[in-house]
């Protein structure tokens, strides 16, 4: 499973020119599952990104996590994040679960968040979306449930 991970000052996702998520501060994730993966892939990354510290604290460190700021979370599936072109211009999709093993991983990844944050919003699984966000730092983080980056 791979998430980036973005620090927004607000953040909304629309389908089809309505708004089906939306947070203001908080953390937009945008999520890509793997053929392989499982729910401990979604365990380990639900509960790494609502701890990361990467919000300020009182002395402008980010010292702080979404929950302690009591932010919210924007989740949007991605199976893009699996794109390979190390073989060429066109990207290979083949390590991307398919929908029907991808959608219950992503549906519990966003309950796992739903039990560690008050504020989660998602975006709408297999539509084209639009995802507007403000970035704020820009902080931007990759994370990978099997690798480091």
């Amino acid at each position: 499973m791979r998430a980036v991970v973005q620090r927004v000052t607000r953040a909304k996702v629309t389908v089809e020119d309505e708004c089906v998520g939306e947070i203001k501060n908080g953390l937009v994730v945008l999520l890509g599952v793997a053929h392989d993966d499982s729910k401990a892939d979604a365990d380990y990354l639900a509960k790494k990104i609502v701890a990361l510290r990467i919000f300020d604290d009182a002395e402008g460190k980010m010292n702080r996590s979404v929950q302690e700021i009591q932010g919210g979370v924007l989740v949007v599936s991605q199976f893009t994040l699996y794109g390979d072109v190390r073989r060429g211009l066109r990207p290979s999709w083949i390590e991307a679960a398919a929908p029907e093993v991808a959608q219950p991983l992503y549906d519990y990844f966003v309950s796992q968040v739903r039990a560690l944050v008050d504020e989660v919003a998602c975006g709408s699984f297999r539509s084209l979306m639009q995802l507007e966000l403000v970035n704020d730092g820009p902080v931007t983080i990759l994370l990978d449930s099997r690798k480091q980056f």
